[in-house]
This record gives structure tokens, C-alpha cells and sequence, in this order.
């Protein structure tokens, strides 16, 4: 086929869209899907590369159900994302030319299945599934004109030229019930010189040789051995008829397909670790003592980490082990490499594994190596996440932007995920761990992982920027609690500011965000108890651990020194008179006793000047920071709180109990001003959004609720997979989320940041959303789909927003829903347009030579268009002039639609400006400063009535302000000569300045009664 050619649609194709499909809703009522974070590679399925010209490749991985580009010479940088989603998980990839072919699902009886196809990440085309067998495609390959896909049972044969299905191979094995067995082991492969010819491997150590233009079984490759096992990995070797072929018992035998007899058998060393991945170096380099000779094989196991180098020359040996290329761990969902290749021509070896990571390595020449380093590699989590963060901004506003995320998992590890580049994202270093783990002897094939070298798995962090060094913080070793500081140094450069605390430890552990690594300080609760809960305040000087035992302690980070103890050591006389006479000692000395059980929240105020602290036994205690006494303790009333949570903006504090309430307390009257209800189950994790006005919450019932604090309604739920994390970012424009059993982060954009979206009460279970599928919708509807969202979105909240909004009460000051930059332009209009003129004059065009006619030697020519500028320029003056704008205005035959409705306007008895605010908001800003421009003398003073009733109706406020605004700028020289017109005007200045002065009492009232409620009495 040309190149250059598009490929063709398949025949077979549906053009009619499930109606059914097309109505399920893909976003909320706030919040819209937007990408996934930290995956990588998490699935058993192989990657796929393809050359990019000659100057790069691209490496596709699954991550579920869609699909993620890397470019190489950018150093593994994503580049594509597929959209839409597959209907179910992706099984197989295959990347043929500037396309990629995927299938998915199967692997239910019931389930949906298909084969699509993507180009840059979007999807183009798919093949005809309507014939096909009901199975799951375990492996796609593309060879001359055959599309060719590899199940367990059959074997499917598309056209690559029409896309349309040609045949189904199934084995000769029928069961009882008709039904083909499970004979396939799901690999497939084809030699570059037979034609049409594909190899099958079999779950009896056979592999089977095909036509796929006859459909017919040509050959059978006969096992070594009864004992070999299933087929587990087939690989063409660059060498001529030559096939590589794994057994599950660890053999590796290199066949001659023309004579059928073995050339090499090697075995691999642990027989529980089959080889199940097989590539070849094709530069011609790598083997021999000096590396000048070719017959380089790599190999890996899906049950192991390491990577193994053979030397096929002379019988064959291994030569190199990369030892732990991939974590395997006990901890993480999935262990191994389920695919190695060698890019074409390049000693460059790609690997992934289920340990969520894609790795580049490279063989070097000089000085000759014949085990590869790493060169470039991209990660995250390998297990499911425990706590979520996004990072705070810092004093000097740098990432004020909510670009970072801080994620920790179950596989002990502390990840900073960028929202803006994939590339930028890193996983905190805990040290020489791996280093550490080869010396113990880890990195061998019965050893489980190099977990036991990190720190326990985190539940409970906490940061504050204010104080971070950067790069030059000071550093040191890893916590180590080392005391050669130098207190001028630190002051100078900064220190740490991330704390966390970890499961079943009793130190809480130092992080630096600028050098992105371990911190120098194990921070030791006073009981010597596990840590439970961890706070930093904001200046990022001090950090507070809570224990199980109920221990509050303040530790200063620039030091690590121990600064307080809450409630502060007892003086010999305080402790003996609480021996002899607690109760009474409590009340007469003002210091009661602390919590009795594990702290399950800490919170600091943004002035260092109050701590709060819950605990298991019920109370909640509000601290004075710096002299550790208590000021009030409290007890929630048949309940205890599991967690909390502080808003600066705001002053509140969220409480979620065991009663499946999330209570609000006043930090300064330290009184419950809301209990929100409505979650079902335990509720996992809560936040509140960035200025403080809701809180979302997560439970057990997998629903994430957004409540409304104002007026304490639920104006938001919907229901996705078990949602275990949540945080709202900083700048308000992302939420996210993490969800149990997937290591990955979703991030969703909040809509009512970018449109007007009605926050109304809704039902408490009617109003659930439910997100936890994707829209099985067939391809061609996707469009369609997409573009009836928003009439979904908007009669789901019951809200035209072509129709105005109609005031509440008669006495309410009522704003516009019209979009804040259209007026804002309007205000604008001049300065933008000065903005946009060209900096420079249009070039004169060059002289055409003597030999040829141009307009610039032509007189006539010249004439003319001198004519045509001095017209243009006479134009130009008439529209600058406003008397003679005036004049033409006066003089025209027809009226303009404004004129019209002023003219209603003073015949009107009832003077409804209604229609005057309604016109002018539907123009956009350059059309409604035409119309201004464009006014009569005599249709001025109308104009400036119709704006004082529509200010005295107190509606569009904004609106008013910004066209009297306008007008007066554009037409001001007039208000002192026509009496009519400044009669108006002052009429005008009065009905605003009476608004203003009765939105003054009303404010000033309105802030006395606040001060007294929150005032201690």
C-alpha cells in the first residue's frame, strides 16, 4: 500500500447511534473527566514501538483502556493520548506505520469486543467484528496484506486494504459441547521469508504453522520433550528461517524451520521463571569479548525482574543480568517484565513491567559492556495510593498554580506528579536503597523485593513550602537526626518541608521537595508510640506529631530539636497535687489531661497561634500553640472523629465522625455552624475546595459528594469505582482522585470555573450520577454524544441559559449571569485594540523588473489608487467625527434596532427597561460599543432613563454601571450642553448613590452582627 494513501473504512459499518448509549452522562454536575495520572505500564500487556522516520520511535503502552505515546528522543516523553476510551480493557496493541491497532474486551462471555484503530491518539477506523469468534485477542501482528489476531481458541484473519474480515482459523480440537478448547497459548509470530505463513503456539508445546490465505494447517514443530509445557514466548531471529521458541519449563530452543531440527537449546537458570519475552540485537554489535560480533539475545520472565543477556555464539552463554530492572515486590499488585525488545538497528533495549514502569537502556561501545545502563525511564506508583496532596503554594508564590501533586502509595514509595508535563514528575528518593538491597543480597530470583530497605507505607503527610531550600537546602544524612547543623546556614538556605508518618513506625520522617529526596530528621514521638497523625505549619518551621497513645509533639524542622510537649510536662508540685486530687487539680491548676487514645487529626491555624487536635476517645481539643495549655476541650456527642480538616480562607474546621456526619466547627468561636448528612458507609477521605465554600467528601458506597457549606445542601454526586483519596487543588481548577485497586490518579477539571453552573439542592440518591462505567457508545456517535452534553447538563439542573434569571425579591441587589470578560471587554475595548495594531507598516512591495508591467510604474494605476486611499481616508474622518455621525444618524431613512426599542421606551407607561438590558447584553462587547457610539443626540437622554429604572429595579448592576460607563465616555462633552440630557444624568448619579448608601447600612449591619456572634462571651 502507498503511504500516502489513506487507509479505507471497513464496509461493514454501523452508522445508527444507541440512543440508550448516547444518554448516559460522561461528567457531573461540577466536575468533568479530564486525564489519569501516574500510569504508565500497570497492565500484563506487551508495549508496542514503531520507527519514526530516522530520527526517533514511539513506544505505546495500555493503561486499561486507552492507550499512552512516548517519543524516545524526547526522552520518553508522552506525546498522544487516545480518545475515546475502549468500550473494555485492552488486550492486545499492535503499532503498524503511523497507526495503531487495538483490541479489547472479549474476556467475558457478554462482555463487548472490537478491534479499533488510532492514529496520533485518535481514533480513525476499526475492523469488522460482526463474523468474528467470541474470544479475547491475545496478540495482533500485521504482515503484507494479513491482519492477523491471535485468542486462546481461533485465530482471526482481517484485509489490511479494506479492513474487512476474511477468515477464522480454529484448531481441530472440538470439545463435547461443539465449543473450540482453549488449545492457543495466545503467541504468534511470522518469518520475513515465508509467505503468508503465521507460527501459532499451542498449550501442549506444539507450534503450528498456518497459510492464512488457505486457512489451512501447513506443518507442526513438535515439542522438545513431553514435560516442555505451554508455548510461552515465539521470536523470529534475525538469521534466516530461524524461530526462537519457550517452553514453561524454561528450555529456549532456536529452531531451523527448513529442516525442523533444533540449531541451540538453552535453558533458563530458575525453571519457576519461564522466559515469556524474546528479542534480538539487529546492529550487528554486542557479542564477543570486544563487542564487535552479532548474535546478541535478550530475555525476561512476567514472574521476574531481571533481564538476561545471552551470547549466541559458541553454543550460547550468558553474559550479563540486569539485576532488578523492574521492582518486584509482595507489596504491589503485579511483579515482572512482560515485554523486552531491541529497537531496530539501535542498541537500545525498551522494557516494561508490571511494576508500572517503561526503561530505556543502552548497550555502550566504549568502553565495551555487555550489560546495558539505564537511559531513560518513566514510572509511578506499583501499588494502590494512600494519601493525596496537592502541594501548597509558597510564600513567594511559586507553585501557585496547583501543578504539583504529592502521592504516596502502598509500595512505600513518595511520588511529586506534575499536572503540566509528565516528564517533570519524580519519585522522592529514600536513598541508596537499591544499593543497599545488593548488598544484603536481595537482587536474587527468590528474593521478594527491595521494600524492606524503605521506609514503612505512608498514611498521613503534610507540607508547607514557606521555608524550602530549593536545590540549596541545607542536606544531609538520611534521617540520620544528625546534630552538626549550622543554624546560619539553614536560616540562609531552608530546610525541609514535607513530614509524614508511617504505618506501624514511631518516627515520623523529614522530606525536602526542592532536592526531591528524604529529609535529615526521624521526628520520635514522646511514648514512643506508632505515629498516627502529622502537621506543619504554614511559615514551615514547626511539626507536630500525634501518636497512638494519644502524645502530642512540636518539633522545630530547621534543628529537629524537640520544642513541645502537649500539654506541657507537669512542675513536681502540679504532679503531685494530680495524684492526690486529679479532679480537682484540673480545675484549679487549668490544665486537664490530654486524649487518652491515638490522635486522628492535627490542624494548625495560619497564625501559629491555635492548634486543634481529635482523637479516638472523642474529644477535640483547641491547644494555645505556644504554651502547649488547653483552652477549650469538647466532645462530639455520640460520636468520635475519624479525621480532619482546616480551611485558612474560610477559619473553619471539618470533622468526619463515625456517624457518617462531616461536622463544621468555627476555629474562633469553636461552635458546630453545620452537620452535613448523607454519606453511606465510612467516609474515606474529605476536603474542602480552594476558597472554602464546599467540601467534598468520599465514603465507602463509592459516591463522592460535594456539599454546599452556605446553606449546607448536596449540589453534587456522583458514583465512580471505590474512591479511596480526594484533594482539591489550590487554584481551584482540579479535584483529584484515587480509587482502590489502581495505582493511578484521576484528575477532573471543575466546570464551574470556566461556565455558570447552577449549585441547587439535590436528592440524595435520585441526584447520584453514576460514572463508574465508561458510555459504551459506538465511534461514529462519539461527536454526537459530545455535543448533546451540555443540553444534558443543563435540563438535568432544570436551567435554560438563554432565558434570564429572575429576581429573588424585589429589594435584592441582582447581578447578570452574563459572562464577567464580555463587560470587562467593553471597559477594555480601547486599550485592546491599541494592543492589536500592527507594530510595523506593511512593507512596500519590491519593483517588478523593466521588462515586465506593474501597477507601481503604471500612472494611471497611481491615480487610482490614490484615489481610493484619499476616499478611504474621507470615510475614515466621516466615522470619527461625531457631529457628522450625528447628522447622517438624523438623516436615515430606517431606524436601528436600538432606536426602536428607546422610542418603545418612551412610550411606555410602566417604562420597562427590560428590553433595552436584554438587547445590548445578547451583543458582543465590539457590537455594543457600535450601538453606544451610534446614538442620536435626541436618543441620549432616553438612553441614560432606561439605564437610571433599570438601576432603581436593582437588576444587571454590573451591566448598568459598564454602559453608563461607556457612554459617558464616549458622549461626556455633551452632558453639559444639552439641558435634557444632563437632567438624566443627574437623575442617574442621585438612584446611585441612594443604592449605594442603602448597600453600605446593610453591610455595616450585617458585619456588627457578625463580629458580635463570633466574639468570646
Amino acid at each position: 500500500m502507498d503511504d500516502g494513501l489513506e487507509f479505507p473504512v471497513a464496509k461493514k459499518q454501523r452508522r445508527e447511534t444507541n440512543s440508550a448509549w448516547g444518554k448516559r452522562r460522561t461528567s457531573s454536575r461540577l466536575f468533568a473527566p479530564f486525564r489519569t495520572l501516574g500510569l504508565v505500564s500497570p497492565t500484563k500487556v506487551p508495549f508496542t514501538s514503531v520507527p519514526l522516520g530516522k530520527t526517533t520511535f514511539q513506544i505505546t503502552t495500555s493503561v486499561g483502556n486507552t492507550l499512552q505515546t512516548y517519543d524516545l528522543r524526547r526522552g520518553l516523553n508522552l506525546v498522544f493520548l487516545s480518545r475515546p476510551r475502549c468500550l473494555s480493557p485492552i488486550t492486545a496493541t499492535y503499532a503498524y506505520r503511523d497507526r495503531v491497532f487495538v483490541a479489547w474486551g472479549g474476556s467475558q462471555p457478554n462482555q463487548p469486543r472490537g478491534v479499533w484503530i488510532f492514529k496520533r491518539g485518535r481514533l480513525v477506523g476499526e475492523l469488522s467484528t460482526e463474523d468474528v469468534y467470541p474470544q479475547e485477542i491475545a496478540q495482533i501482528i500485521i504482515f503484507g496484506s494479513w491482519i492477523v489476531g491471535c485468542g486462546t481458541e481461533a485465530i482471526e484473519i482481517w484485509k489490511t486494504d479494506s479492513y474487512e474480515h476474511y477468515t477464522t482459523i480454529i484448531p481441530s480440537s472440538p470439545s463435547t459441547d461443539g465449543r473450540s478448547q482453549s488449545i492457543f497459548s495466545g503467541h504468534v509470530c511470522t518469518l520475513p521469508t515465508l509467505l503468508n505463513k503465521i507460527f501459532v503456539g499451542r498449550k501442549d508445546g506444539l507450534v503450528e504453522i498456518y497459510n492464512v490465505s488457505t486457512g489451512r494447517l501447513v506443518h507442526t514443530i513438535l515439542a522438545p520433550s513431553a514435560s516442555s509445557g505451554s508455548i510461552t514466548a515465539l521470536a523470529p531471529t534475525p538469521a534466516l528461517c530461524l524461530l526462537a521458541v519457550a517452553y514453561a519449563d524454561g528450555t529456549l530452543i532456536i529452531t531451523d524451520i527448513e529442516a525442523d531440527e533444533p540449531v541451540l537449546e538453552l535453558h533458563q537458570r530458575n525453571s519457576l521463571k519461564p522466559v515469556t519475552s524474546i528479542t534480538f540485537r539487529t546492529d550487528g554489535m554486542g557479542a564477543g569479548e570486544d563487542g564487535r560480533k552479532d548474535g546478541i539475545m535478550a530475555t525476561s520472565s512476567i514472574e521476574g525482574g531481571d533481564i538476561t543477556i545471552w551470547d549466541l555464539n559458541r553454543g550460547g552463554k550468558v553474559v550479563g543480568v540486569v539485576r532488578g530492572a523492574h521492582e518486584t515486590s509482595n507489596l504491589a499488585q503485579g511483579t515482572g517484565i512482560n515485554k523486552v525488545e531491541f529497537l531496530p538497528g539501535q542498541p537500545v533495549l525498551i522494557s516494561s513491567g508490571l511494576d508500572n514502569a517503561l526503561k530505556s537502556w543502552v548497550f555502550d561501545e566504549n568502553p565495551f559492556s555487555p550489560t546495558p545502563r539505564l537511559l531513560h525511564s518513566r514510572s509511578g506508583h506499583a501499588a494502590s495510593v494512600t494519601k493525596l496532596r496537592f502541594l501548597p503554594a509558597a510564600s513567594d508564590g511559586s507553585d501557585a498554580a496547583g501543578k504539583w501533586l504529592l502521592s504516596a502509595a502502598q509500595d512505600r514509595s513518595l511520588w511529586g506528579f506534575s499536572l503540566r508535563k509528565d516528564g517533570q514528575s519524580t519519585e522522592l528518593s529514600q536513598g541508596a536503597v537499591k544499593h543497599k538491597a545488593t548488598k544484603a543480597g536481595l537482587l536474587t530470583d527468590d528474593a521478594p523485593g527491595v521494600e524492606e530497605f524503605k521506609a514503612p507505607p505512608i498514611i498521613d503527610m503534610a507540607c508547607s513550602l514557606n521555608r524550602d531550600g530549593g536545590m540549596g537546602g541545607v542536606s544531609g544524612p538520611t534521617w540520620a537526626n544528625a546534630k552538626n547543623v549550622n543554624a546560619e546556614e539553614a536560616s540562609m538556605t531552608g530546610w525541609e518541608s514535607v513530614v509524614t508518618a508511617h504505618a506501624d513506625d514511631r518516627f515520623a520522617r523529614t522530606w525536602s521537595w526542592g532536592r526531591k529526596k528524604a529529609g535529615r530528621w526521624a521526628l520520635e514521638t514522646s511514648d514512643r508510640q506508632s505515629v498516627t497523625s502529622v502537621a506543619i505549619t504554614t511559615c514551615g518551621t514547626f511539626a507536630v506529631v500525634g501518636s497512638a497513645g494519644g502524645s502530642l509533639d512540636m518539633f522545630n524542622l530547621q534543628s529537629g530539636a524537640h520544642r513541645q510537649k502537649y500539654p506541657p510536662r507537669l512542675t513536681p508540685v502540679q504532679a503531685k497535687q494530680r495524684k492526690s486530687q486529679p479532679v480537682q487539680a484540673e480545675q484549679t491548676s487549668g490544665m486537664p489531661h490530654g486524649h487518652r487514645d491515638s490522635i486522628t487529626g492535627i490542624i494548625v491555624d495560619h497564625l501559629n497561634r491555635t492548634m486543634v487536635s481529635a482523637s479516638l476517645d472523642g474529644s477535640i481539643i483547641f491547644w494555645d500553640f505556644s504554651t502547649g495549655k488547653i483552652l477549650e476541650k469538647k466532645y462530639v456527642e455520640s460520636a468520635v472523629p475519624m479525621a480532619i480538616q482546616y480551611n485558612p480562607v474560610s477559619g473553619l474546621l471539618a470533622l468526619s465522625c463515625d456517624d457518617l456526619c462531616l461536622r463544621i466547627v468555627d476555629i474562633e468561636t469553636r461552635k458546630t455552624v453545620r452537620e452535613l448528612w448523607g454519606c453511606v458507609g465510612q467516609i474515606y477521605d474529605f476536603c474542602f475546595s480552594h476558597d472554602g465554600r464546599w467540601i467534598v467528601a468520599c465514603s465507602m458506597d463509592s459516591v463522592v459528594r460535594v456539599f454546599d457549606l452556605a446553606t449546607g445542601h448536596l449540589i453534587d454526586a456522583f458514583k465512580a469505582a471505590t474512591c479511596t483519596n480526594i484533594a482539591f487543588s489550590s487554584t481551584g481548577e482540579f479535584l483529584a482522585t484515587t480509587h482502590a485497586g489502581t495505582p493511578g490518579i484521576n484528575i477532573w477539571t471543575n466546570k464551574a470555573l470556566f461556565s455558570h453552573i447552577p449549585t441547587r439542592h439535590v436528592d440524595d440518591f435520585d441526584g447520584i450520577i453514576d460514572l463508574s462505567e465508561s458510555a459504551t457508545f459506538h465511534a461514529a456517535s462519539q461527536l454526537a454524544m459530545e455535543a448533546d452534553q451540555t443540553d444534558e447538563d443543563e435540563l438535568s439542573n432544570g436551567l435554560d441559559s438563554s432565558s434570564p434569571l429572575e429576581q429573588l425579591d424585589q429589594s435584592l441587589l441582582t447581578l447578570s449571569i452574563v459572562p464577567r470578560s464580555r463587560w470587562q471587554t467593553l471597559l477594555n475595548l480601547d486599550s485592546i485594540r491599541q494592543r492589536n495594531k500592527p507594530i510595523q507598516p506593511p512593507e512596500k512591495p519590491k519593483t517588478a523588473p523593466f521588462f515586465l508591467g506593474s501597477s507601481l510604474t503604471n500612472g494611471s494605476k497611481t491615480s487610482d489608487q490614490t484615489l481610493v486611499s484619499k476616499k478611504e481616508q474621507m470615510i475614515d474622518d466621516v466615522e470619527r467625527s461625531r457631529i457628522s455621525r450625528l447628522v447622517l444618524s438624523d438623516e436615515a431613512g430606517s431606524q436601528s434596532q436600538l432606536s426602536v426599542i428607546l422610542e418603545n421606551f418612551q412610550s411606555d407607561a410602566e417604562r420597562d427597561p427590560s428590553a433595552l438590558s436584554g438587547h445590548l447584553s445578547l451583543l458582543p462587547p465590539s457590537a455594543a460599543d457600535l450601538e453606544i457610539r451610534s446614538l442620536a443626540l435626541k436618543e441620549m437622554p432616553t438612553f441614560v432613563r432606561a439605564l437610571t429604572e433599570q438601576l432603581r429595579r436593582k437588576r444587571s448592576f454590573e451591566l448598568v454601571n459598564t454602559w453608563m460607563s461607556e457612554f459617558l465616555k464616549l458622549h461626556g462633552d455633551f452632558v453639559n450642553e444639552v439641558k435634557e440630557l444632563n437632567e438624566a444624568v443627574l437623575a442617574w448619579r442621585t438612584a446611585m448613590e441612594d443604592e449605594e448608601k442603602r448597600l453600605s447600612q446593610l453591610v455595616g449591619y450585617t458585619r456588627g452582627v457578625l463580629e458580635f456572634l463570633r466574639s468570646s462571651r
